[in-house]
């Protein structure tokens, strides 16, 4: 089925948000509709947008009147909004952005192709149906190389962090099945993928839903014995669910890469329960040594909030002390973000933003110290690696301790020809910042 449209897919935001544009992008190609390289080649434009924090909707609002002026110039015919933003923001949108023709809500991706087709026939839609319907799984065209690939486990999430709006937007905590994630798994394997990335809101929690249980550890072990798989990875692990079933499985498993993202906010005990989070400074040292001592080589990922509200000298002091004592591989920091409709968009206290930013800056100065030290550690070393592309005379490529797309990777030298998606084994000869460099061996 041909119908000559072409669109043009912008994903913004989280790697679920990308998931759920893979999803999309499948049922409009199946529907005839051409996926296009670039906007000026294109007749609409579907943006998937986020709304975590106020940076997220200033990006995506500031791609939507980027795309409008495509419209206005008669380049495109129709502008087509999904995500958190127009979830979040349902009866704005389009009341500030006029050019857009079809503002929908996350339950509505399913009917991406009637809302596309409408929009490109001059009818606007506004539809938010519940988010439930939002597809957890469907066939998907990889935005991805060929090599890897993100695999969503669940959605919404039921941990109402005191700053955080995703509840409200994407809805409660729901879902896959054990065997549809397996299902999926071999599917993308029998495709090429060798490297699957698991992501949810919060990826501990899997199986509790649906087996009164966590099932996190189960369900790694059943992906391992799918044999052309290369790499697991795993992303946005809660801290208290870290179970020692999880911990021994990563040990034990040789395909699950010893790296595990956790996002731990603070290690301020007071301000953690303001976040409505668990855990203190001594809490959290006790898992991180756990896992250091038990999962050999883990590179340990984290994203740290600073700027919450009350959170006094000393207690960024004590984050400060704790990032270079926990010495974590990888680390993100983000200023807090007052966000309606969550409780601590009023709290009392709120820091004033040029502190975040001093803040912000120096735990990431810290973070740099910390991995220029580990980085120089790994000279000499040798590491699996996998190619990602190439860039100049150089191949850019990854061992199990850098995640794609948002961790560092290793600048490889080779005499001989590789392609993205070999595995090679890599001496390291230097660093130059968050990168590695190194040379086939």
């Amino acid at each position: 089925m041909k119908n000559n449209y072409k669109i043009f897919i912008i994903s913004l935001g989280c790697p679920k948000n990308q998931v759920d544009c893979e999803i999309m992008a499948n049922k409009l190609i199946s529907a005839g509709f051409q996926i296009a390289e670039s906007i000026e080649d294109s007749d609409a434009v579907l943006i998937n947008t986020c709304a975590f924090i106020e940076d997220a909707k200033t990006e995506a609002i500031e791609n939507i009147l980027e795309v409008a002026e495509y419209k206005k110039a008669g380049i495109i015919s129709a502008v087509i909004v999904t995500g958190c933003l127009t979830e979040r923001y349902q009866d704005e949108v389009m009341k500030e952005i006029p050019e857009i023709d079809a503002a929908i809500g996350i339950g509505a991706d399913d009917d991406i192709v009637k809302v596309c087709m409408k929009a490109l026939s001059g009818v606007t839609t506004n539809f938010f149906p519940s988010k439930d319907l939002l597809p957890l799984s469907g066939e998907r065209t990889l935005f991805t190389p060929p090599h890897w690939a993100y695999l969503k486990l669940s959605d919404g999430c039921d941990n109402r962090c005191s700053y955080c709006a995703i509840p409200g937007i994407r809805g409660k905590y729901r879902e896959r099945d054990m065997q549809s994630i397996i299902d999926e798994a071999n599917e993308l394997v029998s495709r090429g993928v060798r490297e699957i990335v698991l992501v949810a809101q919060d990826t501990t929690k899997y199986g509790y839903a649906l087996y009164g249980e966590y099932k996190l550890a189960a369900l790694l072990k059943e992906l391992c014995k799918i044999k052309e798989l290369r790499w697991l990875r795993l992303f946005y692990c809660y801290p208290d669910k870290v179970t020692d079933e999880l911990i021994d499985t990563i040990a034990a498993e040789e395909k699950v890469c010893s790296y595990i993202d956790i996002p731990l906010q603070h290690c301020n005990g007071e301000v953690l329960r303001n976040m409505h989070r668990s855990g203190n400074y001594n809490e959290l040292k006790e898992l991180i040594l756990k896992m250091k001592e038990r999962i050999p080589g883990l590179s340990l990922r984290t994203t740290l909030m600073v700027g919450f509200p009350g959170e006094t000298e000393k207690q960024f002091e004590g984050l400060c002390n704790f990032v270079k004592e926990m010495k974590f591989d990888k680390m993100g920091c983000f200023k807090f973000s007052p966000e309606e409709d969550t409780p601590a968009f009023d709290m009392e206290n709120q820091i004033d933003e040029d502190v975040k930013i001093r803040r912000e800056e120096v735990l990431m100065d810290i973070q740099y110290s910390v991995t220029e030290s580990a980085n120089k550690a790994r000279v000499g070393k040798v590491f699996d690696a996998v190619i990602d592309g190439i860039d100049g005379n150089n191949y850019i490529g990854r061992s199990y301790l850098d995640a794609p797309e948002i961790d560092g990777g290793i600048i490889i030298s080779s005499k001989e020809k590789l392609s993205a998606g070999d595995f090679i084994k890599v001496k390291i000869t230097d660093y130059n910042g968050y990168d590695l460099i190194g040379e086939k061996v």
